[in-house]
C-alpha cells in the first residue's frame, strides 16, 4: 500500500511537504489535495510516472492532463497566452479553474492533446498544493482523482489508500476533499468557452 502522510491543511509542515516532494522527484505518483478535491500528480518530465497516472484512471491520450502551476508567471512558460486570456486568468487564479491553452514546446509533445496541441493548466488555491509546488520548484502533471466508471471524485484519503494504494506511492491526507471538479475554460478561441461547469463560479461571464 501507499505511504499516507497527514499534512495540516492551513499550516503544512515543511518536513512532510519535503517528503512528498521527494516522492515526486523519485518518479512517484502521489495523491494530493487541491481546492476542488483530491488529484493524482507526478513529474512533468517523467514518462513512466505519467503512464502510471493514466493507468490509474484508464485515460487515453485524448484526455487532457493538467499542468498544476504555482502562479501565472510559471503558467506562461508552458502555454501561449494572449492579453485577453491573461486578464481572465489573473482574475480567476488562484482558484478551482482549469484553462485550456495552446501548449508551448516546454511541454513534452506526448502530453499535448493529439489533435489540438493544447494543454490544461491551473493554479490551485490550496495551501498544501502550493507548499508542494514551492518545494518541487516545478509544476505537477495532474488529473482529478475520479475512478473509472465513477462520476464523482474520491474525498476521503484513507478510502483512497484502500482503493488505489497499490497503484500510487504516497497519499497526502489533507482532510476531506470536495466533490466538484474544476470549472474548465477553453481559451484557445476569440471568446472564452466554459467546457465544464464545476467548483469555480462562472458569473465572470455576466
Amino acid at each position: 500500500m501507499a505511504q499516507v502522510i497527514s499534512i495540516h491543511p492551513d499550516n503544512p509542515q515543511p518536513r512532510l511537504v519535503a517528503q512528498a516532494a521527494e516522492a515526486v522527484r523519485s518518479g512517484g505518483v502521489i495523491v494530493y489535495p487541491t481546492d476542488s478535491g483530491y488529484a493524482l500528480g507526478c513529474r512533468l518530465d517523467d514518462k513512466q510516472a505519467v503512464e502510471r497516472l493514466r493507468r490509474v484512471r484508464r485515460l487515453d491520450e485524448r484526455h487532457h492532463l493538467t499542468l498544476v502551476c504555482r502562479d501565472l508567471s510559471e503558467l506562461s512558460r508552458y502555454a501561449k497566452v494572449d492579453n485577453t486570456a491573461y486578464r481572465l486568468m489573473k482574475r480567476l487564479t488562484p482558484g478551482p479553474y482549469t484553462f485550456i491553452l495552446p501548449a508551448t514546446h516546454e511541454v513534452p509533445r506526448r502530453l499535448w492533446h493529439p489533435k489540438r496541441k493544447t494543454i490544461g493548466l491551473r493554479v490551485p488555491d490550496n495551501r498544501i498544493a502550493q507548499a508542494l509546488l514551492d518545494a518541487l520548484g516545478e509544476p505537477l502533471i495532474s488529473t482529478t482523482l475520479i475512478l473509472p466508471g465513477e462520476s464523482l471524485p474520491l474525498t476521503d484519503p484513507w478510502e483512497i489508500d484502500s482503493l488505489i494504494g497499490n497503484q500510487v506511492d504516497l497519499v497526502i491526507d489533507g482532510g476531506y476533499g470536495g466533490l466538484e471538479p474544476t470549472t474548465v475554460i477553453d481559451l484557445t478561441g476569440e471568446v472564452p468557452q466554459v467546457v465544464r461547469e464545476g467548483a469555480g463560479p462562472v458569473d465572470w461571464e455576466e
